[in-house]
């Protein structure tokens, strides 16, 4: 499948497309937690870190050094500007090649990124290679038998297709890591609120911030929001929660 390029249009609205909602980063730093020692500070890794969506709350939760390691420029940019921390700092680097140190790091996390690896078995030996020895990964990837029940899925049937053929198996993703010598420790999940409402659900989902949509012609995803349009009067307006897989292995 080809590769999704961050730079030429995702990077414009991510910021506000894919913000995390009041209360979900301590949903996922207490998750994070429940895996790891409770020493602190905890140096981290977060590869593919994108905007910054999560690495300042990396930092607040434990204390750090976080390294946010990012292939595209125009993503990177944006975390620069608008998610600093003292305890951050943002490099170019990609999962097969990350500018740390050997067994630098204590802990690292991949946020919705596996997907877009290119050299799977390369990433996993990297990853090996930076991380302490007992030290921890987290992996949050969709899963192709394990898909999230999310209401534009229900609406439009046909992009929860579309989005699946970009994911792997949960054994496919287990088998990219223990192949490589990690162990897998669990596959926890995460239950967090993704938005306030369905009607801010909805605006978020509009900026397409979202890399399937990057595999849809115009007129397909035209046709779809017509149709959730037609669909959103009946949907009600609470609050929004998604359940999420978090795949963790230790070195």
């Amino acid at each position: 499948m080809e590769k999704v390029d961050y730079d030429e249009r995702l990077h414009v609205g991510y910021v506000a497309g894919r913000r995390m909602s009041p209360g979900a980063h301590e949903t996922w730093m207490a998750a994070f937690a429940r895996h790891l020692p409770g020493t602190r500070p905890l140096t981290w890794l977060d590869l593919g870190s994108g905007t910054g969506r999560m690495t300042p709350a990396l930092a607040e939760a434990f204390g750090g050094p976080v390294h946010g390691v990012e292939p595209s420029d125009r993503m990177r940019a944006q975390a620069i500007a608008h998610a600093g921390h003292p305890a951050v700092a943002y490099a170019a680097g990609s999962a097969e090649r990350i500018p740390l140190p050997d067994a630098s790091c204590d802990a690292a996390l991949m946020f919705f990124v596996w997907h877009h690896v290119v050299d799977r078995e390369a990433a996993a030996a990297e990853l090996r290679r930076v991380l302490k020895p007992g030290g921890i990964l987290f992996v949050q990837v969709n899963l192709a038998d394990r898909m999230p029940d999310t209401w534009w899925f229900r609406v439009v049937p046909e992009w929860a297709d579309a989005d699946r053929a970009q994911f792997r198996t949960e054994a496919e993703v287990t088998s990219d890591f223990t192949g490589a010598g990690w162990t897998f420790a669990a596959r926890d999940e995460v239950r967090w609120c993704r938005s306030a409402s369905l009607t801010e659900d909805y605006e978020r989902l509009k900026l397409r911030a979202v890399s399937s949509f990057e595999r849809m012609s115009e007129e397909t995803i035209a046709a779809a929001f017509a149709r959730i349009d037609a669909a959103l009067p009946a949907l009600g307006d609470e609050p929004q929660y998604e359940t999420s897989d978090l795949l963790v292995f230790r070195r």
